[in-house]
């Protein structure tokens, strides 16, 4: 069958890196049978709906839906691929991918769903964005476009509404277990198991004809003792595959004898492969449900079962010929969801809680270690690489930039849920906190803080998690300015400032005077935002009484800037007057001629504003001045384009023209002259 691959990876393969946006042609190798399936499917597509009876409605409001349901393992997602395939020319835009439960069966959260998508079609999601934004947005997307969407393993009829676009031109392809009620004018198509000789042909592929043809009934009683469902037969070929002398005839009767217990035809069929494993790759095997995501390569196998990483790839390989992983692509590994319950209960009976969290924790470790080193490739070049990485095993660098940005990249849905498993486990903060940060940090250093904000405030409200439950007030601090600073950078200034106060109280519990200031001034600046100027001011100014307290010089000096500000929109030019000049004085003893400079040139705008003229040119000239010492040509065109017009409004206007014209030259053909000249005018 063919292996479910990440969503975000996915979204982004078939919309980004083909121009035309479309699915890549091809088939799956071991996709046999359904053509009835498929013939009711395609029929479906153009069927009129229950919406448009009557002739009441053209065009449905909604794009089309089909839902092909069926118990994991039935192939319910090879066939939805494969119809997806069938119809790719006539959807032109190109195919969105996203999952819905993870294999381990923990439903994928709405607003990852969507992010999934949005980010698919190459839109912005806004860090933080709330779940009725981002459906708007995915909507808005789509308006115009005839694309698909395959949505699998879909099971919350609302989660599933909440992605639908309201395009009829869309196509919306769902894989449940079940019908889905709550969705209208949606007709299952309902799994069973493969025709026979589907079944069978599905084995020819994993053993060969030969052993087919030699003894075609007891492959047809073989197909029929697997119920003919696609997982089992994955799992049965792939043993007689690693068994080559074992007849077909033997492996049905094995398999028919086997005592049930309840777990049905896959579960024989797992029971077959499990047992006839060394010892070695079945403990490998039972820890493999601890896999983030359900995604593995051969770090993680390598770290939770205590073996080589050469030794892990070997069993990996191994499990995906005999069906009990997937190939996925870029080296990863997929545990199907349909055998996670059968492997899940070996695990908790078969090794210690010590053992298992201890193989956790070697996993969580081994990842912190992987980030280290990915972000040590973005940070640093030559030398700095080799004495950053010193002491790392081979096995955990990487050649270049490009491998390790690839790298976090492919993996970043198993990274971020290691994340949240780590954090909801509770058991392992101090490594969930490492973790954490080591992957803030390589998002950071790869993408930019900016381009990696939506991922960023995830991790943020992580480490809020574990600061409030182990009353860490510091990091606690640290979380809650982020995760404001990244509202009040997306316009939601109020639960910004809800998250500064927040932040305030924590850094001041913490005994913390860094984070206690920058709350201050941070509350400030969220005030001064919403237009209450008077309430800036005032934070503004416990802000600095904070920094002379501590006697920060930089900080001083940016906080009268504020301070003066704040007083000028308020109308208090008498205080913003005696605000600017000790900021002046104060980057004047830092020696930061630049912020002398623009320090002296708000003090000529509000001796300006405030009917001083003469005044306003004294001070004009000397902030040009130092303009010029600090190589500021913008600075000192906006300064020059402030003299002429204040030796306009002192009666001399040939003298203001030659100041516009130094000031033209100094900007040639910088299209922000405009700007400048706005902005201080």
């Amino acid at each position: 069958m063919c292996p479910p691959r990440s969503p975000r990876v996915v979204a982004q393969r078939e919309l980004r890196s083909h121009p035309e946006g479309r699915e890549r042609s091809g088939s799956v190798a071991d996709f046999v049978g359904r053509r009835r399936e498929l013939k009711e499917l395609r029929e479906d597509i153009a069927r009129t709906g229950l919406d448009t009876l009557s002739g009441r409605k053209a065009k449905a409001p909604r794009a089309r839906l089909l839902l092909i349901a069926g118990r994991p393992g039935s192939g319910r997602t090879s066939l939805a691929e494969a119809l997806v395939r069938e119809v790719a020319a006539d959807y032109p835009d190109g195919l969105l991918r996203v999952r819905l439960t993870s294999p381990g069966g923990r439903p994928i959260a709405t607003e990852r769903a969507l992010r999934t998508l949005l980010e698919g079609l190459g839109e912005p999601t806004p860090p933080g964005a709330a779940e009725d934004e981002l459906s708007s947005a995915l909507r808005t997307a789509l308006a115009g476009r005839r694309a698909v969407l395959l949505v699998d393993d879909a099971s919350d009829p609302y989660q599933v509404d909440a992605l639908l676009p309201d395009n009829p031109d869309c196509l919306v392809v769902l894989t449940a277990e079940g019908p889905l009620t709550g969705i209208p004018d949606v007709r299952p198509c309902a799994l069973g198991g493969l025709d026979t000789a589907s079944a069978v042909e599905m084995l020819a592929q994993r053993i060969g004809t030969t052993r087919i043809a030699v003894d075609p009934r007891s492959a047809d009683k073989l197909a029929e003792v697997c119920d003919r469902q696609p997982a089992v037969l994955a799992l049965v070929g792939g043993w007689l595959a690693a068994h080559p002398k074992a007849s077909v005839s033997d492996t049905a009767k094995q398999l028919h004898d086997m005592p049930s217990d309840g777990e049905g035809p896959l579960g024989r069929g797992f029971r077959l492969v499990y047992e006839s494993l060394p010892q070695p790759a079945q403990r490998t095997l039972r820890l493999l449900p601890l896999a983030p995501a359900g995604i593995i390569d051969s770090h993680t196998a390598s770290a939770l079962a205590g073996c080589s990483v050469a030794a892990a790839q070997s069993v990996l390989e191994e499990f995906a010929g005999l069906g009990l992983v997937r190939n996925g692509s870029d080296g990863l590994f997929l545990l199907p969801g349909c055998l996670v319950p059968l492997i899940r209960p070996l695990l908790e009976t078969r090794e210690r809680p010590a053992e298992v969290q201890l193989a956790r924790a070697r996993m969580l470790e081994r990842t912190v270690r992987l980030l280290h080193s990915c972000e040590v490739m973005a940070a640093a070049e030559g030398e700095d690489v080799r004495e950053l990485l010193e002491g790392t095993p081979r096995a955990l660098r990487f050649p270049d930039r490009r491998s390790a940005a690839t790298w976090l990249d492919t993996r970043l849905p198993s990274l971020s849920a290691a994340a949240q498993l780590a954090v909801a486990d509770g058991g392992l903060d101090t490594l969930a906190r490492r973790l954490v940060a080591g992957l803030v940090r390589a998002l950071a250093e790869h993408r930019g803080t900016a381009a990696a904000a939506p991922e960023l405030y995830g991790l943020h409200r992580l480490v809020l998690d574990v600061a409030e439950r182990r009353s860490l007030h510091r990091e606690q601090a640290a979380a809650l300015l982020n995760l404001a600073d990244l509202d009040a950078e997306t316009g939601r200034t109020r639960e910004a400032l809800d998250r500064y106060r927040a932040a305030l109280d924590a850094g001041r519990a913490a005994n913390d005077p860094y984070a206690t200031g920058r709350a201050m001034e941070s509350v400030g600046g969220a005030h001064q935002e919403l237009g209450d100027w008077h309430r800036a001011a005032d934070w503004f100014g416990r802000a600095l009484a904070h920094a002379l307290a501590r006697g920060e010089r930089a900080d001083e000096a940016r906080l009268y800037g504020r301070l003066g500000n704040a007083y000028t929109h308020a109308g208090r030019y008498g205080d913003a007057l005696r605000s600017w000049r000790a900021a002046a004085a104060g980057y004047r003893r830092l020696a930061d001629v630049p912020g002398q400079a623009k320090a002296l040139s708000e003090m000529a705008r509000i001796q300006e504003y405030a009917g001083r003229p003469e005044e306003s040119l004294h001070t004009c000239r000397e902030a040009v001045d130092l303009a010029r010492r600090a190589g500021d040509l913008r600075l000192q065109a906006a300064l020059q384009v402030r003299l002429a017009d204040t030796l306009d409004r002192l009666g001399d206007p040939a003298a203001a023209r030659l100041h516009r014209s130094a000031a033209d030259k100094l900007l040639g053909d910088d299209p922000a002259a405009c700007e400048i000249r706005s902005g201080n005018d």
